[in-house]
C-alpha cells in the first residue's frame, strides 16, 4: 500500500514581484507539475481582483490556491482599500482553521502600496526591498530579481520577465510561459 510520501508530489511554479519606481509587476510561469510529468505548461497563476486594483500570484496546489483566492477576494471586499488587513485575516483564518490548514499553497498579493506574501503559517511578510518569490524558482527569480534591480535600468516588468527566465533556466518546474501584470503605484 503506497504511503502518502510514495505517491508523486504535484509541484509548480514560480512567482515573482518586483516594486520599481512607480509601478509594481507580478509575474509567473505557466507549468503545473505532477511526479516527473510536466501536466500543464500554460495555467494562469496572476490574477487581478477588486476591479484590477490588486494582483494575486500563486504557488502550490492549484485548487489549494483557488480556494485561498476566493476566501482573499471576500476578505478584500470586507476590508476594502486595506489589503494589508485583508491579508492578515485570511492568513489567520488559513492557520487557525481544521480544514484551511491542510491546504498547501503560497500567495503573493500586490497593490499600489504594498507586496505581501502570506502563508499557511500565518505569516504575512512585506519585504523592505519590494521583490518577493515563491514557489520551486523562487529563490532563483529572487536573487536575479535582485541583481537585475541593482545593476540595471530595467522597468519592473523587465525584471520580472528576466528573473523569470533565469529561474526557469535553473528550475525543472518552471517554464518560460510567462505572464506578468503591472500596476501603477501612484495613487
Amino acid at each position: 500500500m503506497p504511503t502518502q510520501h510514495d505517491r508523486p508530489v504535484w509541484r509548480s511554479t514560480t512567482i515573482v514581484c518586483v516594486r520599481r519606481g512607480d509601478t509594481v509587476a507580478l509575474g509567473g510561469d505557466g507549468q503545473v507539475t505532477y511526479g516527473s510529468t510536466i501536466m500543464k505548461a500554460d495555467t494562469r497563476k496572476i490574477r487581478r481582483m477588486l476591479d484590477g486594483k490588486v494582483l494575486v500570484g500563486f504557488a502550490g496546489s492549484t485548487a489549494d490556491a483557488f480556494a485561498l483566492m476566493e476566501r482573499f477576494e471576500a476578505k478584500l471586499k470586507d476590508f476594502p482599500g486595506n489589503v494589508p488587513r485583508a491579508a492578515t485575516e485570511l492568513a489567520r483564518d488559513w492557520r487557525t482553521d481544521r480544514i484551511l490548514r491542510r491546504l498547501e499553497a503560497m500567495m503573493i498579493c500586490v497593490d499600489a502600496s504594498h507586496s505581501l506574501l502570506i502563508s499557511g503559517n500565518g505569516d504575512v511578510v512585506q519585504p523592505s526591498d519590494g521583490i518577493l518569490g515563491i514557489g520551486s524558482g523562487g529563490p532563483y527569480a529572487v536573487s536575479a530579481a535582485r541583481a537585475l534591480v541593482r545593476h540595471t535600468e530595467l522597468s519592473a516588468k523587465e525584471i520580472v520577465e528576466e528573473s523569470l527566465k533565469i529561474a526557469a533556466e535553473t528550475d525543472v518546474y518552471t517554464n518560460e510561459n510567462l505572464m506578468v501584470e503591472e500596476l501603477s503605484c501612484v495613487n
